[in-house]
């Protein structure tokens, strides 16, 4: 939904997936390095993604991805709910949760998709920690979440009204540090309205004694960044201005758009980058090809 460059390194794409109108919580995004070594899971790592659908729709996905080459592990109840687990063809790890209290509604743009089966959004992330007591202190004390759930060696923070969306797993793991590479995840975002409590929050953790960044301009957003106690970087974004402050809603994802101070540079980085064919440049298959799944 929306094709730019990574602005610290605008040798590589960063591609933005989520629903038509890239709500919060519905986004994941891509910085696409071919080449690059794989990634290692274990401590101090985001270790899986998590996707919310209805619970009904459990038994469709299981049989569609099975049907596209996918190799699905569980379901397993977690937290309550049911949960399975898929990789990228890079090993990322992508978990699927029956969530029974997510109202949102499913994009129907997606082919193959039937509206009542859809992804409602991101449900939650896990992150692994060799010392997970620091980690929950900070998501406690400082950015205000608290211990909804536990499971084994897995404790649920959530914020708000604890939906989908609004989760943090934090998992016990005695593994070695993880290696950030291919098929990991960068960094975790958290939402904020606007600038002005982005910044409030800037001031917090500041004073709290972490390393914070300056405000940076993603041009759909304003973003902070700063690491945890085991070392996972997380981001706090602004809603505003969104994405369709440089094309129209019903063309978002169709062209490359660039930052105004990278725009001057737009024939180098264009000659830099592989084409990109998605389905809506061609007519669609009948059936996706596996890596569409």
């Amino acid at each position: 939904m929306k094709r730019t460059v990574n602005f610290d390194a605008p040798g590589t794409y960063h591609l933005y997936y989520g629903d038509e109108l890239g709500r919060p919580s519905t986004l994941l995004t891509f910085f696409p390095w071919p080449g690059t070594p794989s990634g290692r899971l274990g401590s101090g790592l985001t270790t899986a993604t998590a996707f919310s659908v209805p619970p009904e729709s459990m038994g469709w996905w299981q049989r569609h991805l099975t049907a596209h080459g996918v190799a699905v592990e569980g379901p397993v109840s977690r937290d309550g709910e049911e949960v399975m687990t898929v990789r990228d063809p890079d090993g990322l790890v992508v978990d699927i949760v029956a969530a029974p209290g997510d109202h949102r509604s499913g994009w129907d743009g997606v082919s193959g998709i039937p509206d009542e089966h859809a992804v409602r959004g991101l449900h939650s992330v896990t992150m692994s920690e060799r010392l997970p007591e620091r980690t929950a202190t900070l998501l406690t004390d400082l950015l205000g979440m608290r211990a909804a759930a536990e499971d084994g060696d897995r404790v649920r923070f959530a914020m708000g009204d604890g939906g989908a969306g609004t989760v943090v797993d934090v998992a016990a793991d005695s593994r070695a540090r993880g290696l950030q590479a291919a098929g990991t995840v960068h960094h975790i975002a958290f939402r904020a309205p606007d600038g002005a409590t982005q910044l409030r929050w800037r001031e917090e953790l500041i004073e709290a004694g972490l390393q914070v960044t300056e405000v940076l301009d993603r041009q759909y957003f304003t973003s902070i960044y700063f690491r945890e106690p085991g070392g996972v970087l997380l981001e706090i974004a602004t809603d505003q201005p969104g994405f369709a402050v440089d094309e129209p809603l019903l063309q978002l994802g169709r062209a490359l758009k660039l930052p105004p101070w990278l725009e001057p540079s737009r024939a180098q980085i264009e000659a830099a980058l592989p084409p990109i064919r998605v389905p809506s440049d061609a007519q669609p298959p009948t059936t996706p090809p596996p890596d569409a799944a």
